[in-house]
């Protein structure tokens, strides 16, 4: 009786490769995202305050006096 080829290792060569085509797909992109930063907040587009992270911080409520 013939062995039966090993996919198994087919398979995972084939995921390995995936996987580090994304990797690198994805290194790219953050060093293409690291490279235009500078530029944007050079020209004060990326100079934004940060957004408020608690609804106290958004609005500054007054409060009725104790009674």
């Amino acid at each position: 009786m013939a062995r039966k080829p090993n996919y198994d290792y087919e398979k995972r060569r084939k995921e390995q490769d995936r996987k580090a085509r994304k990797d690198a797909k994805r290194a790219d992109r953050q060093q293409r995202r690291d490279e235009s930063q500078p530029e944007e907040e050079a020209n004060g587009e990326g100079a934004q305050a940060p957004a408020p992270t608690t609804p106290d911080e958004a609005e500054p409520r007054s409060v009725p006096p104790a009674v």
